[in-house]
């Protein structure tokens, strides 16, 4: 039986009248709100704003451009660009011309990015700076459909590649000569014109190109704006890589809500933007939040004495209060006392560096702690985890932030539209107006992930409460079996190592057919320094100090803290920690900081082989 939200008030006709496509979503924002603030950006160290008619008034002009480059309706652009406002501004062109959006990381490495680009066919890239225009000239030969290149930080050659302002310049000239020209193109779009093309970021073989038609994402829209969580009176800061489908979908929310959004791709610069900009809510991976719980728990650890005694009161009164709260109640009496003390005394300068006004933070890309979720609800910053993927435009799943709403350990409830069952292998099957209409010219593996009836095959594991609560289990192809027999979720574990340890960074599981489980463990950098200092390794490499026998002995204690919650068969036996973290660059990582397990394990296979020898 296929299931959908419960125990929840959502406005229909939101979803039944949305708009033909992004495009006119677009437009009718800014026909809505034209001087209120759209989208705030970084220049230098001060923050500047565009509102909504500054907004259409440049991605015009850059659709224009595009069109006058000769760029046809639902042709593909590419975009190669960390998150800043220009992939704003670009992607809401491609969009408004009628063209479809070709997502690249900056990360990419050359090969891939010549195979993403003609594998989608796209026409133009869109080229952040000098170092994304030489993969594209490397493999220059191998996109001869591309007919230009617009770098965004750079100068033109006078030939294949043009500056963001001459496209620019090219655009406002072929609107003086044609005013209606981005409106015609606008007025021709259907929900089932092509949008954007996002390529899955493949641990084996070629990515795919998922194919996601303007429809999804305003289904996407109109289904969280009719649930009620976010209005235009909220503030978004937007840092999330705008190339993976989590970051795109937090893009197309303002344009349907109409609140404004930070800009800024830096992940150095988080918690010193958050702080300035005081956003009311945000969108991030789960390493975001465990570093953020590691560092301020193992501070408090160092500090010590009465102020790691405080600390541990109020987010032993926090974790009281929340415990109430889930029950759809609000804490009286003593403990809505020690709870007003607990906060003016310890949890408000917790919040405060975060800004002092998140109503909640989104997690998604990966599966977040549970116990983790419950310390940032204990000192009054919730975090909603949500669920989707690529192939269902992001949002399927999403707890709510309000008492009742939301559960510890689950993805919350399905968005009004999206159905779920359960397979008998208990693999989680999705049905819905956000769900792909397809893999980019690969009709067999379509014809895999989507059956006859528009159920698609998510390939996660998981089940559904009587209250139409998800919880996740883990990637069906991830799960494996012990030679005793044994089924073991290796993602679930790893979640609760870096709940339990503060310096982990990542943890990867290994066992399949072995007669144990063993582990692949990495520290985090920031994190170490701190122990380091005070285990007389101060000062010392990073190598030496993860390497060395009372590291060791410290990564064991909480090894054997998280053994005592597991199964027998599920305890990890032995480990390695090696002497340098994973990363997005070294390949170990995709883009949103999710594990490419298979990768790491075949690079590693020498030292986790030695630890069965015996």
């Amino acid at each position: 039986m296929a299931l959908s939200a419960r125990d929840e008030v959502f406005d229909q006709a939101t979803i039944d009248h949305r708009v033909a496509s992004v495009g006119h979503l677009f437009r009718d924002r800014v026909s809505a709100t034209p001087t209120t603030e759209a989208f705030r950006y970084p220049v230098g160290e001060s923050w500047e704003s565009l509102t909504w008619a500054d907004s259409a008034a440049r991605a015009y002009a850059l659709a224009a451009g595009l069109v006058d480059l000769g760029v046809a309706p639902e042709e593909r652009v590419a975009l190669c660009s960390a998150t800043r406002l220009e992939w704003v501004l670009f992607d809401l062109a491609v969009m408004s011309a009628g063209a479809a959006t070709t997502t690249i990381y900056p990360t990419t490495l050359s090969a891939d990015v010549a195979y993403i680009v003609a594998d989608s066919g796209s026409k133009v890239v869109i080229a952040e700076d000098a170092t994304q225009v030489a993969k594209l000239r490397e493999h220059r030969p191998d996109i001869p459909e591309v007919s230009r290149v617009v770098v965004i930080d750079g100068e033109g050659d006078g030939d294949w590649v043009i500056s963001l302002s001459e496209l620019e310049e090219r655009g406002q000239a072929r609107l003086a000569a044609e005013p209606e020209l981005i409106n015609e193109r606008i007025d021709q779009l259907t929900p089932e014109h092509l949008a954007t093309i996002i390529y899955t970021s493949g641990t084996t073989g070629r990515p795919k190109g998922v194919l996601l038609p303007h429809s999804a994402w305003t289904y996407e829209a109109a289904a969280v704006d009719s649930i009620g969580i976010l209005s235009k009176d909220d503030l978004q800061y937007l840092w999330l890589p705008l190339a993976h489908v989590f970051g795109k979908v937090l893009l197309v929310l303002p344009l349907q809500i109409g609140f404004p959004t930070a800009v800024d791709g830096r992940v150095d610069k988080i918690v010193e933007n958050v702080g300035i900009v005081k956003p009311t809510f945000m969108g991030a991976a789960p390493r975001i939040f465990e570093k953020a719980y590691g560092k301020i728990t193992m501070m408090m650890a160092q500090d010590g004495g009465i102020k790691e005694k405080l600390f541990h009161w109020a987010t032993g009164v926090g974790r009281k209060v929340s415990a109430v709260q889930q029950q759809g109640k609000e804490p009286s009496g003593v403990l809505a006392l020690q709870h007003k003390v607990a906060n003016a005394v310890v949890l408000k300068k917790v919040q405060e560096r975060f800004g002092g006004r998140v109503r909640f933070f989104i997690s998604g890309s990966a599966a977040l702690n549970r116990d983790v979720a419950e310390w940032f609800d204990a000192v009054g910053l919730r975090i909603i985890e949500g669920y989707g993927l690529t192939e269902t435009s992001a949002a399927s799943f999403v707890n709510r932030p309000h008492a009742g709403g939301y559960k510890f350990g689950s993805v919350g409830w399905a968005l009004p539209g999206t159905e779920v069952k359960i397979a008998e292998d208990g693999e989680i099957l999705l049905r819905g107006p956000g769900v792909t209409s397809g893999y980019h010219e690969l009709e067999d593996a379509t014809a895999e992930a989507l059956d006859s009836d528009g159920w698609f095959r998510t390939g996660d594991i998981g089940e559904v409460d009587e209250r139409g609560f998800l919880s996740i289990t883990d990637r069906k192809k991830d799960l494996f079996k012990t030679s005793g027999g044994k089924y073991v979720a290796p993602s679930v574990i790893e979640s609760m190592f870096k709940g339990i340890c503060p310096y982990a960074s990542q943890l990867v599981i290994e066992g399949d057919g072995r007669k144990f489980v063993s582990a692949i463990v990495t520290l985090d950098p920031e994190a170490i320094e701190g122990w380091a200092g005070q285990n007389g390794l101060g000062g010392k490499e990073y190598a030496e100090i993860v390497t060395s026998p009372a590291c060791r002995e410290m990564v064991q204690g909480y090894v054997d803290e998280l053994n005592v919650q597991l199964n027998r068969w599920e305890q990890i036996k032995q480990f390695v920690i090696l002497d340098h973290d994973l990363t997005i660059e070294e390949g170990d990582l995709t883009p949103s900081m999710k594990l490419k397990r298979r990768v790491v394990t075949k690079k590693y296979s020498d030292q986790l082989d030695a630890l069965y020898t015996d």
